[in-house]
């Protein structure tokens, strides 16, 4: 058996997003039994120049999505940045998991070699679809799903890291 692209992409993606859903779930509980508002850990950061957990959850959503969008050489579909709470958090990840679902694993066939470019203001990054999911995709997605997990633990949210890995079997 070998392995595509597909196998590579977006069952890794869809069970880092649903892990993170859970994890604001676990961040929410805790709010609510410290009784708090949960937009305060929604504004959490390590350090002052680092963006805010709210900004996390949306990068590794817009990372699983372009992924997603770009590996298949589809669309992208654009998601307005406007989440202040965690319903609305999870409600831009269950958008994000619906789309990186709807591609399936013929729209990657020869993915790998896909060109890929990312336009930003100042300049591209062009990759090869395996470049693309090895050196930005996968790094770039668990590092912001990494802090969310970060700044939860700090600030006492009883998470571990079954949570972040979430059912093994």
């Amino acid at each position: 058996m070998s392995l595509s692209m597909y196998d590579f992409s977006i069952p890794v993606l869809t069970r880092g997003l649903t892990n993170l859903s859970a994890i604001l779930d676990k961040a929410a509980a805790h709010a609510t039994a410290k009784k708090f508002d949960s937009a305060v850990l929604a504004q959490l950061r390590l350090f002052p120049d680092m963006f805010p957990l709210l900004r996390q959850v949306q990068i590794a959503c817009d990372t699983a999505k372009g992924a997603a969008g770009r590996l298949a050489g589809i669309e992208v579909p654009k998601h307005e940045d406007t989440e202040t709470t965690f319903a609305d958090l999870k409600a831009r990840i269950a958008k994000t998991l619906d789309f990186v679902n709807s591609v399936g694993a013929a729209q990657l066939k020869d993915a790998e070699s896909r060109a890929i470019e990312i336009k930003f203001p100042n300049g591209s990054w062009k990759f090869t679809g395996i470049t693309y999911l090895n050196d930005f995709v996968l790094p770039n997605f668990y590092f912001h799903y990494s802090m969310v997990y970060a700044l939860l633990r700090k600030a006492g949210v009883d998470v571990g890291k079954m949570d972040f890995l979430g059912a093994i079997q």
